[in-house]
């Protein structure tokens, strides 16, 4: 109603917390776990990974627009892709690294990413969330409102998966 449905900061701020209000709470739970002096974990390394991502996206929707892309359009649809996954991206690459630092070696480490549920879902939702992103678009979708952003970045917004994959594992151990 007051024009401000398109507002660049309204859509970071509305992108942020829909993308990475979780990664936040992650963040600071890895920082009260550094602080403690608990053992390091993949957990732990998961959530440094997620923190560090927050500021990704950022830099990448600034940029889209002042190069001139449609941010609104099917050319835009990887923008909501990375406020929803730049933290989940974080999370796989930070570990890999731990699990090359346990294991000694990138080839070791590999080998366990490859069967370790966690990062393999990781993964996936990485590969799969622009694919469904750039389908809506192609379908006719336009994140028009503060709404519709808000949307479709929580549904992109898949982050959650890998932490209950674990969940699910742990408890079936």
């Amino acid at each position: 109603m007051q024009g401000y449905q398109t507002n660049p900061f309204g859509q970071w701020i509305v992108r942020t917390l829909a993308g990475e209000g979780e990664s936040i709470l992650e963040g600071l739970y890895s920082i009260r776990q550094h602080l403690e002096g608990a053992a390091e974990s993949m957990a732990q390394a998961y959530g440094w990974g997620k923190f560090f991502g927050i500021a990704i996206p950022w830099i990448i929707d600034a940029a889209s627009r002042m190069a001139g892309v449609d941010v609104y359009g099917i050319q835009g649809f990887y923008i909501p892709c990375f406020y929803a996954l730049s933290d989940q991206i974080g999370a796989n690459i930070s570990g890999l690294v731990y699990l090359k630092r346990i294991e000694g070696s990138w080839s070791a480490g590999i080998e366990r990413y490859l069967h370790h549920p966690v990062m393999l879902t990781s993964i996936a939702v990485i590969l799969l969330v622009p694919l469904g992103l750039l389908s809506a678009r192609i379908l006719g979708f336009s994140p028009t409102t503060q709404t519709f952003t808000a949307f479709e970045t929580i549904a992109a917004n898949l982050c959650w998966l890998p932490p209950v994959v674990g969940w699910m594992v742990q408890k079936g151990k």
